[in-house]
């Protein structure tokens, strides 16, 4: 019977027990000065990290903001690089266009009426074809042969038409080295040979007696007098029977961006 009241008794002291300490818990937690301690304890212990956390956010936030913002002007600048290079490439086109015009006006305006002749543009010159020749971008579907003479600005002879394909043709040059080629001195009869020498050069072997002076043109035979050079030096020996007049062509053949074939 003891042992029964002393279990009993226990029971009784640990119910008590359990509810003393649910009854403080409530008062712990409700009781307003301990809220307010415990949140002035979670405050100073997570305020560091709190503003870590903001200023950890605020630096992701302005690195995405700055990387953005990089981004954007590189890919602005590389448009207005773009529109730049668009612009210079118009004005050199536009330009190159108005060049053009004008050589095309210049070669129209020194031909004779009676002359039927057909515009060609050089594709290939001495320093990208062989020496002395030209290819040029039109041929027999254009009605172009082999021998019709190629003038330079319109009353300029520069060579004829070695061969003619379908839509191209190749130019020899009458300073072609070694090709000779009839030629009258201007004021007088006479018919002379004119040698190439290469690159827009010539040489005539003259008895010592026939002077030219420098500035003597060299013409092509025939009713029109077409220019083919112009006397600038004359080389002479005591011992030797002849001289040498070396003639240059006035054309500069680099410079050329077309030439007529005669028809």
């Amino acid at each position: 019977m003891n042992y029964l009241l002393d279990k009993k008794l226990k029971r009784k002291k640990l119910s008590y027990a359990t509810l003393g300490v649910v009854l403080l818990v409530l008062l712990f937690c409700f009781s307003t000065p301990v809220s307010h301690g415990l949140s002035y304890i979670s405050h100073t212990i997570f305020r560091p990290v709190l503003i870590l956390g903001n200023n950890i956010s605020q630096k992701l936030s302005n690195a995405k903001y700055y990387f953005a913002s990089k981004r954007a002007l590189l890919v602005e600048n590389e448009n207005l690089k773009l529109q730049i290079s668009e612009s210079q490439a118009d004005r050199a086109n536009y330009a190159s266009v108005v060049d053009e015009n004008l050589k095309l006006k210049e070669i129209l305006g020194r031909k004779s009426v009676n002359k039927n002749i057909l515009i060609a543009t050089i594709l290939a010159k001495p320093n990208r074809s062989p020496y002395d020749t030209l290819l040029i971008d039109v041929g027999m579907n254009q009605g172009v042969i082999a021998n019709q003479r190629v003038f330079a600005f319109g009353n300029i002879p520069i060579g004829k038409i070695a061969e003619a394909y379908a839509n191209s043709s190749k130019v020899l040059m009458y300073s072609n080295s070694g090709e000779k080629t009839e030629v009258i001195v201007v004021g007088r009869d006479t018919y002379l040979q004119a040698v190439g020498r290469g690159g827009g050069n010539f040489e005539i072997i003259l008895p010592k007696d026939f002077n030219l002076d420098n500035g003597t043109e060299i013409v092509l035979p025939g009713i029109t007098s077409y220019v083919l050079g112009v006397v600038v030096k004359t080389i002479s020996d005591p011992r030797d029977a002849f001289v040498k007049a070396l003639i240059a062509s006035p054309v500069n053949i680099q410079s050329l961006k077309f030439v007529e074939v005669e028809r």
